[in-house]
């Protein structure tokens, strides 16, 4: 093999064939890295030790209704001078929200569940109800006819697959989510609504950018054509890929490369925190402060005032901290060298207060007797990084990751978004802080890309490489392990400085099933 070939030093020479070493390279993949990912699999990461729960008044603010205000008039300040976007994931398949469905639609011989009968039960009510008798009609089938007779498995054979609307194919932002007078809306054009009434600068522009699936990008685009001067603004909207560099190998039971029938190997998308790349993207676009939201978390118009009170409290504390975390980094460096000791201990206290109180991150014990100077630097690495705020609300039994203290492998700590998986199964101590939680992260971010200078954070360094999950799966019908890398807004963002915000639990409205269609805050 041609030593050459090899991107990096210390990738095993019987590791990759040659033929392998052209696959990565189509992919934008490194030869080092993909070893380093079979590594993790022989040798897994420890699991995240977290060392409580994040909780009011220890790790997540309350914000007083007396600064609600000027938090406000901080954020639409921001937007007017068209500093702020939008970044949605939105690639992600709706199969699982039909997982019921599916299930008595490929089973003959299958009885219609409890989900399945309050699905039909309440079917006029869904959105989508229209278009589904249309696409029925298109064939000559009439809806009501169907449901009279009891032939459901035609029904949802129009509804799920490609013979009518193919819901169980499209994207979750596709879908038909709400009803109005006017028709029925996607969570797309929800997304583009609520930018609308949050995000125009003073020209009236939004900008947003949704990560798609290839495949399904020009559906998008369609879309947002038919929705020109639809509402009240211009919409700025652009979209992307998970790239396949992000891409992780997968290996076999023994942790060997995972080879498909004709020999190659098999790489599989990395999960969300692949869109990493994407943000970092955005940030060298010259994005600066961006809003982090699910595709399917959104609600009717009725809902969206208290929707829209939040984001723009949101988005005014990270830039009122972003200001403060500022202003100390130009003073921390005007004092360097200084001999006024006294001026400079009181600069050093100031800014240490600001970082444990204000940004959660207190001074590690080791800096007690540090110097001055060692004091300094340390405060400047601590507050010179990307910063977000991230809305947190009543744990309500909904999967997903929630607010903790973590322990670093250093010995500081920081508060962070930890999944269920990242915490110590076989634990009791682990998992009786995990049972502990009081607050879950519905994934309502915003996030400031931009240091002081202006100029955009590469968001990779800030990455904890630990905080991968090991997944079994199969492929071809025999068993493998996949990776997925450090999640989007755990572990990606683990060396951010993070503050959770409780957040009311009205803004939290995700959709996990079609039957949370039926849910109040979706049936505005």
């Amino acid at each position: 093999m041609n030593e050459t070939a090899l991107e990096a030093p210390g990738v095993a020479e019987d590791l990759f064939s040659s033929s392998d070493l052209e696959q990565m390279a189509g992919l934008g993949v490194a030869p080092a890295e993909a070893a380093r990912q079979i590594e993790l699999f022989t040798n897994p990461p420890p699991f995240t030790r977290v060392l409580r729960p994040c909780t009011p008044g220890d790790g997540v603010r309350t914000l007083s209704e007396a600064d609600h205000s000027a938090l406000a008039e901080c954020f639409r300040e921001a937007a007017r001078e068209g500093r702020l976007g939008r970044l949605v994931p939105a690639s992600g398949a709706a199969t699982r929200m039909f997982k019921e469905l599916l299930a008595y639609l490929n089973e003959e011989d299958k009885e219609p569940s409890k989900e399945v009968r309050t699905f039909f039960d309440n079917l006029p009510r869904f959105a989508f109800r229209e278009a589904l008798a249309d696409a029925m009609a298109r064939d000559g089938h009439d809806l009501e006819n169907a449901l009279r007779n009891g032939d459901l498995r035609t029904v949802l054979s129009y509804l799920l697959t490609e013979k009518g609307l193919n819901y169980a194919g499209l994207p979750k932002g596709l879908l038909l989510f709400h009803r109005y007078p006017v028709g029925p809306r996607t969570p797309f054009e929800e997304h583009l609504v609520e930018a609308a009434g949050t995000l125009r600068d003073e020209s009236g522009v939004c900008r947003l950018h949704f990560t798609v699936s290839p495949e399904h990008e020009q559906r998008f685009r369609d879309l947002l054509a038919g929705l020109e001067g639809k509402h009240d603004a211009r919409f700025d909207v652009t979209f992307s890929h998970q790239k396949h560099s992000t891409d992780t190998i997968a290996v076999d039971p023994e942790n060997r490369p995972f080879r498909q029938e004709d020999g190659t190997l098999l790489f599989r998308p990395g999960g969300h925190g692949a869109l990493l790349d994407n943000l970092n993207d955005l940030g060298a676009e010259g994005w600066d402060v961006v809003q982090l939201k699910n595709i399917d978390n959104v609600v009717p118009d009725s809902r969206k005032p208290l929707i829209n009170q939040w984001k723009e409290l949101l988005g005014g504390y990270l830039v009122t901290l972003e200001e403060r975390a500022f202003r100390y980094l130009d003073r921390l460096e005007w004092q360097e060298g200084s001999e006024d000791e006294g001026k400079t201990g009181e600069l050093l206290d100031e800014a240490s207060r600001f970082l444990a109180e204000d940004l959660c991150r207190p001074l590690p014990p080791t800096l007690a007797n540090a110097g001055p100077e060692e004091r300094r630097r340390f405060l400047i690495a601590s507050l010179d990084r990307p910063l977000r705020v991230c809305g947190v609300v009543k744990n309500l039994g909904e999967p997903g990751g929630g607010p903790f203290w973590v322990e670093s492998s250093t010995g500081g700590i920081s508060p962070q978004i930890v999944e269920t998986p990242q915490i110590d199964p076989e634990s009791p101590e682990q998992q009786a802080i995990l049972k502990a939680s009081t607050h879950f992260s519905p994934v309502d971010i915003v996030c400031g890309l931009k240091n002081r200078q202006g100029k955009p954070y590469d968001l990779h360094p800030f990455v904890d490489p630990t905080t991968v999950f090991i997944a079994s799966k199969s492929h071809e019908g025999r068993s493998l392990k996949a990776l997925e890398r450090p999640g989007l807004w755990n572990g990606s963002m683990a060396g951010w400085n993070t503050v959770f915000v409780e957040v009311p639990d009205a803004t939290f409205a995700p959709v996990k099933t079609v039957l949370d269609l039926l849910r109040p805050e979706h049936q505005g």
